[in-house]
């Protein structure tokens, strides 16, 4: 009854409005689209759409179907670039969505010994997922996720990395390097540097500074790791990262890490899968190289 053609026009109709608009986007002649949309609702007995002016208009069962669409769809692409990669000799494809910033340099550790072994895989890493790359997850826009911060859902898999502490990072002329921890009311007249992401999904936040009603004395987002540690080893501010990734830069740069808090803020990273592909092999044994990199 409901086919796949039936998706994908009104998915075109609910992005286009006009019925000129959704033929010409799936190369379909009006006539076809019409004829096929009418079959559905004598066959489902209820309305799909309405005209509205020049425009047409989902009625609530061709809103259903298109909530549908959005869900199937993505997975009907995804499964028929697996086919087509089968069909041309090719293992598959990883496509990672980062959800953690500094992460990048720990992933490269990860990648080198997986290509490796994994010669036939392609890879491509999308790190504009600031926060939300589970809705990519979900939709089969990527097929991994690398967060600090899961959000469970029944289809999803989290799998544990590795334990991290987050640390504040200070210069080493900074009066506070010369504690082993910081409170928050200490932060109160300092710059902040922190990656373009909201402050309720920082942990500096919501796990330190808010908790203790206390704030900073002004808060300024850096895109780069390396230009907001410049900017904390010039003694413009302080930041908050990893400890494993503050030790390394510290090996070269004037900077210092301290524990927020006396009993410190304990993370982990995890790396998400959909549950119906835990048995791809390439998937595990990106999961099993992740597990061994530090």
């Amino acid at each position: 009854m409901l086919e796949r053609i039936h998706l994908e026009i009104l998915t075109a109709i609910k992005t286009y409005g006009t019925l000129t608009k959704a033929a010409d986007s799936l190369h379909l002649s009006q006539s076809a689209l019409s004829h096929s949309i009418k079959k559905l609702e004598g066959q489902v007995g209820t309305n799909i759409w309405k005209k509205d002016g020049r425009n047409l208009r989902l009625t609530a069962a061709g809103e259903r179907i298109q909530a549908f669409a959005n869900r199937v769809l993505p997975q009907f692409v995804h499964t028929e670039l697996l086919l087509s990669q089968i069909a041309k000799g090719e293992m598959g494809a990883l496509r990672i969505g980062m959800e953690c910033h500094p992460c990048y340099q720990w992933l490269l550790r990860v990648i080198q010994p997986y290509l490796q072994q994994w010669p036939n895989i392609d890879m491509d890493v999308k790190q504009e997922f600031q926060f939300g790359a589970l809705g990519a997850l979900l939709s089969y826009e990527i097929d991994v996720l690398i967060t600090p911060d899961p959000l469970f859902k029944p289809k999803i898999e989290y799998i544990p990395v590795f334990n991290y502490e987050h640390r504040l990072v200070v210069a080493t002329s900074h009066p506070l390097a010369q504690q082993d921890f910081v409170s928050p009311e200490q932060l109160s007249d300092e710059v902040l540097f922190s990656y373009p992401v909201e402050p309720l999904r920082l942990d500096i936040f919501s796990q330190f500074l808010n908790p203790a009603k206390c704030s900073v004395k002004k808060h300024k987002l850096i895109e780069t790791t390396e230009i907001m540690l410049q900017m904390v080893a010039a003694g413009r501010g302080v930041c908050a990262l990893p400890g494993w990734l503050v030790d390394e830069y510290a090996k070269s740069m004037p900077i210092k890490s301290l524990r927020l808090g006396k009993q410190g803020i304990s993370k982990q990273i995890y790396i998400g899968i959909r549950k119906d592909e835990q048995h791809i092999d390439y998937l595990t044994d990106f999961i099993a190289q992740a597990k061994q990199t530090k």
